[in-house]
């Protein structure tokens, strides 16, 4: 046969070339060959769009051809439009979500856009598809067939196309800042820093946008499939070229609304203008006509962008002083040279859609293999990098997403197609978003968290890229048609999107915590402040607020025990001895600023002695402690109560030691008093009963009573005053609270009540303590540590507003401040997983203290959550 003797002899020229093609890397392995195979007959063959995974793409694939066999052999007209109508029309929805998430939404995630296929949108395409069958089925059962001319019904719904695509296009060119990538929008918003009048000429963009989207979505696809159904060449049916050609057309309709309007209206047009009898319309039907015009389309779109790219490399490979080499000028010889061979690499790049490489960055440039536009291995996202500054990006894309979706539906980021690339910036931070699938009213997108600028190449590039959108966005034209600065350049600026996220703000604070004035303040509201905290934590405990209206009904108050009686035994001078050689050398002055120091180690191993079974033996001759029960309400645990070492009473047999008598407890001079007291075990004593006396002087006793009388935990409205007036009045409450708060007082600042020093606070702030005999015991208890930390970093924070905001007035002002503290900020460390916590949990405001070894100063790292555009 004269086709296979011409096969074959190209065939032989072709594997004459396959070990050199396998040599520049252009022979793509079968996988990739596999899959872009199917990826090009399903996007041009079949109508339909690349699609975000493998397996997405070979169930497509299949369905898609199978739709266009079917119609083959349907032998009715009038059932062929009706089949591909509906199947078009469905193959372009996202099938894979009904009644599904578009996304999966951690319990953790900020409420974002969460897509449902509801009965609403159920309803909306039902009624679509209804509409278009009907459309299309009384089109071509009704209306006369005939080859288009100017006086036809199908010329005339061409003309209507030709005025559509015209509007949609200035609709969509007046949403960007500049018109085809040269001239200012005069329509844009001019002033992109004041966020109020941005949103005000945004939304008037905004409702422009919202009729671009209807024509775009309803009118244009029925305008198209009237345009079809009215084809006389649905007349030849049981036709190869009729099956394919037409079933991409009624499914490109949906799938890709936009270039299916431009590819009719070019048909339309061309049949117009040139009605003589040519191959172009003696031999294609519409259908095929269609199919060629889109190849062309998306071939010469690629071939511009390509030569576009290699002009770029060329340029800056001589341009640039970091890409600038010996060899530069002769490759650039070379490739003038040698343009008419570099064009041709550039047309065959284009006609395999496969990527063009410059070698080594160099102005050689080699044919990459074919390949996918998902051309990583697995899901997107797999391989992503995970570091400190991921839970910022994590925080960010659910927001993200749901504006542009709005942008994408406005038309301000352009024609839409899948394996375009956008780059999103602000601050220090750059998303990179790839189009991976568009369809009917969806889209799906990879979005990916570039690294920070770490590197001097990383901030030039960001640099680059500051400049172009600087440009754009932020200088002030007074022309009403300025030209773009940066035409040519790889990035063309669309939009300004205003998303909520995460302003990371650095102030030093010199002047403020080296402040003698400021640090003495610091101490005297270090102790309200614990007062505070422990105050909210007793009153909000577990089963604190149930037994409240229990209580109300009883008359007895609770007993306790004295304080005086819980004092730990007494350390042997050889433990003091090695504790203070092996802490005081970690607090020497070469290590005063750690970036994120921790608890010493000699504390830690202290505590796994305690914890030992051998520490608990049985020594004969020695009595054994016991646990004294709950003799009053029944509301404290037994195991929670103070050992007491029975000393003189006479020996009890076995098994009757709860009729042992007890020592005698004291009583809360208000029945109430227990739902606000600090649980048993932060009561116990290590402190010299001289030193707590003198220090406590230094308890606020007006402070604590305002505290108390401020509660909120009684239900009874009436009674409420009362009852924490007699509560702010039991001594016995308050000396519990004056031991344990002048205690964690004592472990912040030592047992000689030192005045701290700015690298004291650090160190505090991260939470390494000096050693003093009351670190041991509040180590003891890790919850009670944690609530003293966070006084202490709360106290810092207010001591640098009162020196940026004034002192403050009154208890109530001061109340305001803590309370705003705990709802609207996270004050810690940014290593703490709270901390990400925060983030996620979207907190207003976020504060952390660092200190910058360069400079050798203290430094504020203030993170506030807020819109930024």
């Amino acid at each position: 046969m004269p086709a296979l003797e011409q096969m074959n002899q190209i065939l032989h020229i072709l594997f004459v070339f396959l070990p050199f093609l396998w040599a520049l890397g252009t022979l793509p392995p079968p996988d990739a060959l596999f899959l872009w195979a199917m990826e090009q007959i399903l996007e041009f063959g079949l109508g339909g769009s690349s699609m975000s995974t493998h397996l997405r793409l070979l169930v497509m694939f299949i369905m898609s051809a199978g739709t266009a066999i079917t119609s083959y052999f349907i032998p009715s007209t009038v059932g062929v439009v009706l089949f591909m109508t509906g199947f078009g029309f469905l193959l372009s929805l996202n099938l894979s979500d009904v009644g599904h998430k578009i996304g999966t939404k951690s319990k953790n995630l900020p409420s974002g856009p969460e897509k449902h296929f509801s009965w609403k949108e159920c309803l909306f395409y039902i009624i679509i598809l209804v509409f278009a069958l009907l459309e299309t089925g009384l089109l071509h059962h009704f209306a006369g067939f005939s080859q288009i001319s100017k006086g036809s019904s199908q010329a005339i719904v061409g003309y209507g196309l030709m005025i559509l695509l015209i509007i949609l296009w200035i609709l969509r060119e007046i949403q960007s800042v500049y018109i085809i990538g040269i001239f200012r929008n005069p329509f844009y918003p001019k002033d992109v820093q004041t966020v109020t009048v941005f949103f005000e000429k945004q939304t008037r963009l905004l409702k422009i946008g919202i009729v671009r989207r209807i024509l775009l979505t309803l009118v244009s696809p029925f305008a198209m499939i009237a345009f079809l159904s009215l084809d006389s060449s649905l007349q030849g049916l049981h036709s190869v070229s009729v099956s394919i050609g037409f079933t991409r057309a009624f499914r490109m309709v949906w799938q890709n609304t936009e270039n299916a309007l431009l590819e009719t209206v070019i048909v339309s047009t061309v049949h117009l203008i040139s009605s003589a009898d040519i191959w172009w319309n003696r031999n294609l039907d519409t259908g095929i006509r269609l199919l060629l015009v889109g190849i062309i389309r998306d071939r010469l779109i690629r071939f511009i962008s390509k030569l576009q790219f290699a002009m770029t490399v060329l340029l800056t490979s001589w341009t640039e002083k970091k890409q600038r080499r010996k060899t530069t000028a002769t490759l650039c010889i070379l490739n003038i040279v040698f343009s008419p061979f570099v064009l041709v690499i550039v047309i065959f790049s284009t006609l395999l859609s496969s990527p063009l490489l410059p070698l080594f960055t160099l102005p050689v440039f080699l044919v990459g293999f074919p390949r996918p536009i998902q051309s990583w291995p697995g899901a997107a996202g797999t391989t992503a990098c995970v570091c400190a500054d991921t839970v910022y990006y994590y925080q960010m894309v659910p927001r993200l997403t749901a504006v542009l979706q709005t942008a994408m539906a406005a038309g301000s980021l352009g024609l839409l197609l899948p394996g375009s690339h956008y780059l999103g910036r602000f601050q220090d931070r750059l998303i990179w978003i790839m189009i991976l699938e568009c369809g009917y009213t969806y889209c799906y997108i990879n979005i990916k968290g570039l690294e920070l600028q770490e590197t001097s190449c990383h901030t030039a590039e960001a640099r680059r890229v500051d400049e172009v959108f600087e440009d754009a966005f932020e200088q002030e034209y007074t022309g009403v048609c300025s030209l773009n600065e940066h035409f040519g350049n790889v990035l063309t600026p669309c939009t300004v999107l205003p998303v909520k996220l995460y302003s990371d703000a650095r102030n030093v604070l010199s002047g403020i915590i080296d402040s003698h004035e400021n640090l003495k303040e610091f101490k005297g509201d270090l102790v309200k402040v614990l007062v505070w905290i422990l105050v909210q934590y007793c009153s909000k405990r577990p089963g604190m607020k149930e037994n409240v209206r229990n209580t109300e009904n009883k008359g007895k108050a609770p007993l306790i025990l004295p304080a005086s009686n819980t004092s730990p035994p007494p350390k042997s001078p050889e433990d003091i001895d090695s504790l203070n050689s092996e802490t005081f050398d970690d607090w020497s002055d070469d290590n005063i600023f750690d970036d994120e120091p921790t608890i010493k180690k000699v504390i830690e191993e202290k505590h796994q002695l305690k914890d030992l079974p051998g520490t608990n033996l049985f020594i004969p001759g020695s009595v054994e402690s016991q646990r004294v029960g709950d003799h009053s309400t029944g509301t404290v645990p037994e195991n929670d109560l103070y050992k007491a070492v029975l000393l003189g009473y006479p020996a009890v047999d076995k098994g009757k030691q709860e009729d042992m008598p007890y020592i005698p407890l004291m009583e809360f001079s208000c029945s109430h008093s227990h739902l606000v007291c600090l649980p048993a075990e932060w009561r116990t004593s290590c402190m010299p009963n001289s030193k707590m006396k003198e220090m406590s002087s230094l308890f606020p006793e007006d402070w604590y009573q305002f505290v108390l009388r401020q509660l909120e935990c009684f239900h009874s409205e009436e009674k409420a005053s009362n009852v924490l007036e007699e509560i702010a009045n039991d001594k016995v409450l308050k000396d519990f609270y004056v031991h344990t708060v002048m205690t964690c007082y004592f472990s912040f600042f030592g047992i000689d009540n030192m005045a701290p020093s700015p690298g004291h606070i650090l160190r505090v702030y991260s939470g390494v303590l000096p050693w003093s005999v009351a670190l041991d015991w509040l180590t003891e208890k890790p919850e009670l540590f944690q609530l003293a930390l966070k006084a202490f970093r709360y106290t810092l924070k207010l001591m640098i507003d009162k020196a940026s905001l004034g002192p403050i007035e009154d208890f109530r002002e001061l109340i305001k401040y803590l309370e705003e503290y705990e709802c609207d900020w996270y004050i810690g460390l940014v290593s703490d997983e709270k901390w990400k916590e925060a983030i996620l949990q979207e907190k207003p405001y976020l504060f952390s203290l660092g200190y910058d070894s360069n400079m050798g100063i203290q430094q504020m790292n203030t993170n506030l959550f807020k819109k930024i555009c």
